[in-house]
């Protein structure tokens, strides 16, 4: 049980729900904005002094039914009851470390995978393993050492941080997936000194990412598309899909265009030109 920050997520969700939003009248104007402790103490069907030392850390482990009523109190959705769930201490914990081995099966899927980029992550965002197709169309991770193959470090630390990643749309909804993500990866490795380093790292070097850290949240939309810049082939626009390794806790991203478009015949020619289309860019 993470007593702290258990506490802290339960304040932040509070202060982000008005009394209306329960069906609870809003009454004279308040102080600070959310709920009061005694209000979702009342809501949850325990008692305020409970609830109160649940916030300040100094509460022994809640049951599953008294989460069960904070989580509709705070109108958590599943994906943050989940969370509460972890920082409770009420699941059955895993390893203390998350794997970086994959799986031989889904090596060799990679490489038989046609006219996609495929690659897999970690828990840690440490791309692990990868097809030509996705080396050719994002970067060369044969050529990085594990710090560089890390798209937290190179999406907040690198040095074009503040625009895109690999060229691609939507870098701020990847940076808010990245902090939500750790925030998980951290509630299931809480004594992962990789994860809690990498999270010391990047608080400590972007301002962008303690303030999304701040922020506590635990899910967010599903990326569906992303368009690349591509020096050689120019824009290229691809269908997103994120399946979860559930044994090792890594997931298999799969980059795709609908067959006979120009996003397809863009993946087709980087496939030919390989993963050394990045050097032979950057030495023209």
């Amino acid at each position: 049980m993470d007593k702290h920050e258990l506490g802290l997520f339960l304040r932040n969700r509070r202060a982000r729900l008005m009394p209306e939003d329960v069906g609870l009248p809003s009454g004279p104007r308040r102080r600070t904005p959310g709920l009061r402790r005694e209000e979702v103490a009342v809501l949850a069907h325990i008692s305020t002094e409970y609830y109160v030392r649940l916030e300040q850390g100094r509460a022994p482990r809640p049951s599953g039914e008294v989460l069960a009523g904070i989580a509709r109190a705070l109108l958590l959705t599943d994906a943050e009851t989940g969370h509460l769930h972890v920082l409770a201490g009420t699941l059955r914990s895993g390893p203390a470390r998350h794997r970086r081995d994959v799986r031989p099966s889904i090596l060799a899927l990679l490489d038989r995978l046609p006219g996609t980029a495929g690659f897999v992550v970690s828990a840690a965002f440490e791309v692990l393993a990868w097809n030509e197709l996705a080396a050719a169309l994002m970067e060369d991770f044969a050529a990085l050492d594990p710090a560089g193959r890390n798209l937290a470090r190179r999406a907040f630390l690198g040095p074009r941080s503040g625009s895109s990643l690999y060229g691609a749309s939507r870098s701020p909804g990847f940076r808010q997936h990245v902090a939500v993500n750790l925030r998980a990866s951290l509630a299931r490795y809480p004594d992962d000194p990789e994860i809690a380093g990498l999270i010391d790292d990047l608080r400590a070097g972007s301002a962008d990412f303690a303030r999304l850290w701040e922020r506590r949240d635990v899910q967010v939309a599903p990326m569906l598309t992303k368009t690349f810049r591509h020096p050689e082939v120019g824009l290229v626009t691809v269908d997103c899909d994120s399946l979860t390794l559930t044994d090792r806790d890594q997931s298999l991203v799969l980059y795709t265009a609908p067959k006979g478009s120009r996003d397809a015949d863009a993946l087709a020619l980087l496939q030919a030109l390989g993963p050394g289309v990045h050097q032979q860019s950057a030495s023209r």
